[in-house]
């Protein structure tokens, strides 16, 4: 999603303009959520750019995006502009807790060697 949206309308009430640009962000977000994923990924990650006005687009976490989008209502901004770009990631990979069982078990040994040559 790549859309200009418009927070001052003279015929709408701006809190329900509001609501309803948060509304469709939202199922935008659902709908790119629930895409099928290609074998061997884990997730969609959703890179997030945001601009006030005019401005240059910069990069925001997408835990900020609704949370932006109502600080640039509050600054009375005529509009903003939201990237929204769904690309499918991997979780990283978590640390196998036998492997560090192991581990815990190989310096002990070798700690209570040292200790017993001394």
């Amino acid at each position: 999603m790549k859309k200009r949206f418009i927070l001052k309308d003279e015929k709408k009430n701006p809190q329900r303009l509001l609501d309803s640009i948060v509304n469709e962000i939202r199922k935008y977000i659902k709908r790119e959520k629930r895409k099928p994923l290609p074998e061997g990924y884990d997730f969609w990650k959703l890179d997030c750019k945001f601009a006030q006005n005019e401005e240059e687009p910069k990069e925001i976490r997408f835990e900020d995006v609704i949370n932006t989008i109502h600080i640039a209502s509050k600054e009375n901004c005529e509009s903003f502009y939201i990237e929204l770009i769904a690309h499918k990631a991997k979780k990283k990979p978590k640390v196998v807790e036998e492997n560090l069982e192991e581990d815990i078990v190989n310096i002990t040994e070798e700690f209570t060697d040292e200790l017993d040559t001394h």
